[in-house]
């Protein structure tokens, strides 16, 4: 007898520069509104979410400048690999991140694309942008930890 286990996560893309550029508030998970061929392009791993930012306008959530490359063995129906494409999110989180982003500084940004089961998911921060002394205080805070994580396993070997 099998036993039915969580559906795995398989991480396609991730925004590494999110992290450095903002301050991330909370995050939220997404189904996106996807045509043709681009499930099988983003499981190939032909996604790119770095330029990409959210936007809720009226009643609905999008994101915006998320790259889809047409998948290679595809049918000739060409669609826009920049085009804008819906957010699958509840009205209270819709609502929610309404009034964040007119709140001045925040703004939703695409953290990492992934499939959660068949499905394609999007994990969206609501962020706020760093100041550079912020950016330098975190690679300081980074080296230091560095530094210590070597003295520890310099101190296990003797």
């Amino acid at each position: 007898m099998t036993e039915k286990t969580e559906p795995r996560e398989k991480i396609v893309s991730t925004n590494r520069r999110a992290r450095h550029e903002y301050h991330i508030l909370e995050t939220f998970e997404c189904g996106l509104v996807l045509h043709g061929y681009e499930v099988k392009s983003i499981r190939e791993g032909r996604v790119n979410i770095q330029d990409a930012y959210g936007a809720v306008r009226g009643n609905e959530a999008f994101i915006e400048n998320m790259h889809v490359t047409p998948y290679s063995h595809g049918d000739l129906r060409v669609i826009d690999p920049l085009r804008t494409r819906k957010l699958l999110l509840k009205r209270k989180e819709i609502d929610y991140l309404l009034g964040k982003t007119r709140e001045k500084g925040l703004t939703l940004i695409p953290l990492k694309v992934y499939f959660k089961g068949p499905h394609v998911k999007l994990e969206v921060g609501v962020a706020r942008g760093k100041k550079l002394y912020d950016k330098r205080e975190d690679m300081a805070e980074r080296d230091a930890r560095r530094d210590i994580e070597r003295a520890v396993r310099g101190k296990r070997k003797t």
